[in-house]
């Protein structure tokens, strides 16, 4: 077991807090790193995805380290940007 999931199970039994929020904002992180990941895959910069979307580099950055709150809309105006679509599972 690496240090830090040792550190955030520790965390998660001494921090109830931490322990119920975990997942989600792992969750939304994860939609931002996956963003990025698939814009760096597309060879475009945050600029030149902003110019696609008609937007500022800052909107872009901002989805990319703060998802936990993008509207459906936005995923899929970004996913198309890029060439991508967007799929939808419940679990």
């Amino acid at each position: 077991m690496s240090d830090l999931k040792r550190y955030i199970k520790d965390r998660k039994q001494r921090d109830k807090a931490f322990a119920l929020n975990y997942e989600q904002g792992y969750e939304d992180f994860k939609i931002g790193v996956m963003l990025r990941q698939a814009r760096e895959a597309a060879g475009l910069s945050q600029e030149e995805l902003a110019r696609r979307l008609r937007t500022q580099k800052t909107a872009i950055s901002r989805i990319e380290n703060h998802a936990e709150d993008i509207k459906l809309s936005t995923l899929e105006k970004v996913a198309s940007a890029l060439g991508k679509h967007i799929k939808v599972a419940i679990a």
